[in-house]
């Protein structure tokens, strides 16, 4: 090839073409996985150097901008950002304009990480103090973003389970760096706790990505809901997902409608409680009225055993028994059967011929008198015949 026919530019000639040809054929916007290093401000302006430890390049956030972000980096951050190419011409200088600037998942759990170790040195996170959920709550505050389908779950699970509590919906929001306005919401919530009648606090959050949970690691945030003077209920997110929040409240959900549910009766199930506890109750009460009848019977005829009338039948009845004995033994009943009864003159019974003697005057009693006797022979028995 001709050097005279290679193009021929100028330094200002080139660098232009240069960023033509880049505006042409690079994206107006793309995302940029990086590490922060070095960032500092300067007149307003925040520039830094964004690297993968095997290149670098550099960036800047313009005042205007930076104002606008809910997140400011530190050296060490990763983050995902959305930039642009700006290249000056003047002097060939390449750079990314940061147009958003997000955490990525690395440095969220790092936070994460740094927050939990330091609240649980302090006995901060510690499952001992959590506190028993109200069984039946008459009033709850839901703190969460409004409106938003997370809320009109809630809503809808709570009309459904029990209609009785009253939901106080306070609006928060829940996106990108908004921790002050929620300890703030959260300050005077407290304040009012009682004139409000509040028993139990749901804070929720319906959906995102990890990164986008990152305010509920705020410390200051954490260690207000850990101290909070109403149990803390949390529905952040999905199952899978964990916050230093969800540590430091007295229940953690799965969900916002988990939270719901954690906290409010299942008015059926209550129902069929009931039903069955009326019918133990009606059980028991009629149990205890036939005992408490039984005893009652009991004690009547025990009075009745006790009443002078029944101890004057009895003390009849047992002299009539008496009576039968004594004329069953009386020595009339032998007299009248022929036997007879022999006494001395000095009335002593005769039962043998050794208390009687020839010429001794004898009174004979017989059944119908007595008769006057003497002894004139006395003939005893022959022991050896048998009558």
């Amino acid at each position: 090839m001709s050097v005279d026919r290679l193009p021929t530019y100028s330094v200002a000639e080139l660098n232009t073409a240069i960023g033509s040809l880049l505006e042409r054929g690079f994206a107006p916007r793309f995302l940029l996985e990086a590490t922060v290093s070095r960032p500092q401000l300067k007149k307003g302006h925040l520039w830094l150097t964004l690297t993968d430890g095997s290149a670098s390049i550099s960036s800047v956030v313009w005042a205007s901008k930076l104002a606008q972000l809910s997140y400011q980096p530190k050296d060490g951050d990763g983050v995902t950002v959305v930039g642009k190419l700006n290249f000056w011409a003047a002097r060939a200088s390449l750079t990314v304009q940061a147009l958003d600037i997000r955490p990525s998942l690395s440095t969220v759990l790092r936070d994460f990480e740094r927050v939990r170790q330091l609240l649980e040195q302090e006995e901060v996170i510690d499952p001992r103090r959590r506190r028993p959920l109200p069984s039946q709550p008459s009033s709850i505050a839901v703190l969460t973003s409004v409106p938003s389908s997370a809320l009109a779950d809630m809503l809808r699970t709570a009309a459904e389970r029990w209609p009785l509590t009253q939901l106080i919906v306070v609006p928060i929001p829940v996106q990108g760096s908004v921790a002050p306005t929620i300890i703030s919401t959260l300050e005077s919530l407290a304040e009012r706790s009682t004139e409000l009648g509040l028993q139990a606090l749901v804070l929720a959050r319906g959906g995102g990505s990890r990164e986008d949970l990152a305010v509920f690691d705020n410390e200051v945030l954490c260690r207000l809901l850990a101290h909070y003077p109403i149990p803390v209920v949390t529905g952040l997110g999905h199952e899978d997902d964990l916050t230093v929040a969800d540590l430091v409240a007295d229940h953690r959900a799965a969900t916002p409608t988990a939270a719901i549910v954690a906290l409010l009766p299942d008015r059926e199930a209550e129902h069929q409680g009931l039903v069955q506890r009326q019918s133990r109750l009606k059980e028991a009460l009629l149990g205890r009225i036939h005992r408490e009848r039984q005893r009652l019977q009991d004690r009547a005829i025990a009075l009745q055993q006790q009443s002078p009338l029944e101890k004057i039948r009895r003390f009849r009845q047992e002299l009539a028994q008496k009576h039968q004995l004594l004329k069953a033994l009386s020595p009339e009943r032998w007299l009248k059967r022929g036997l007879a009864l022999i006494s001395n003159e000095a009335g002593e019974s005769i039962s043998s011929l050794e208390s009687v003697k020839i010429g001794d005057q004898l009174n004979i009693r017989v059944s119908d008198g007595n008769l006057e006797a003497r002894v004139d022979q006395i003939q005893r028995s022959d022991p050896n015949t048998t009558s």
